[in-house]
């Protein structure tokens, strides 16, 4: 069940992609945007779209405390941020790819929750958003009929599973709120050097949808644009 009611909305990642996207709808809707980005000079885009562009690296602990101290409330934290990486196979993987994609993908999302946690808890209705993504559920990356199980990369895959076991553990410890994890789906964005076949628009459809749960929805759970995705 969603919600008509505003909310104030704290996005990683937004000056562009799927952040981006779930800015300017959510904007529309009426809400209130906070859009983080690592530069605010790329942050034209969400500026004219109404949103307020605050600087945020989920990386940088000093980074992620003022952004957080730049927010007057927040109802939805949306944990977007994420990097692909560089190694793509076995014979390019590295402890330092690893890491890399893990400080973003997986850290970054700890350290902006945590950080979060004192204002969401003030708020009525609070929720966070995990933009985590198919390629990290086992089922879909052993299913020969599925896409993800062709993509071979392990550190972006195994640190979207991460994300899925953490937004489930949060959930657990947070009883009073809603969290849960989203898979966008493959869509066209800078990540994938634009080859997804699905517009920005449909692949933000979950993680707007989740983004304005109520109370008494969801929580810990997974889902993509079509749904509820069983475990």
């Amino acid at each position: 069940m969603t919600t008509n009611t505003a909310r104030t909305i704290l996005i990683t990642g937004a000056n562009k992609g799927l952040g981006l996207e779930a800015t300017r709808r959510l904007i529309a809707d009426g809400h209130t945007v906070y859009a983080g980005m690592r530069d605010l000079a790329a942050g034209d885009a969400a500026r004219e779209l109404g949103a307020h562009a605050v600087q945020l690296d989920v990386t940088d602990d000093a980074s992620v405390a003022a952004a957080i101290a730049q927010l007057p409330a927040l109802d939805v934290l949306i944990n977007n941020a994420g990097i692909s990486g560089t190694a793509q196979s076995l014979d390019d993987l590295t402890t330092a790819a690893t890491d890399d994609v893990f400080a973003t993908n997986v850290t970054g999302v700890v350290r902006v929750s945590q950080a979060a946690l004192p204002l969401l808890r003030d708020s009525a209705n609070p929720v966070i958003v995990n933009v985590a993504s198919g390629l990290g559920f086992p089922r879909f990356l052993l299913d020969d009929a599925r896409i993800e199980s062709h993509v071979m990369t392990v550190p972006y895959v195994a640190s979207k599973a991460a994300v899925v076991a953490l937004t489930v553990q949060y959930a657990k410890n947070l009883p009073g709120m809603r969290v849960n994890a989203v898979d966008p789906g493959y869509t066209a964005t800078d990540l994938n050097g634009h080859s997804g076949p699905q517009t920005v628009t449909e692949g933000t459809d979950a993680m707007v949808s989740m983004a304005l749960v109520e109370a008494d929805g969801p929580t810990g759970q997974f889902f993509d644009r079509e749904g509820h995705i069983a475990y």
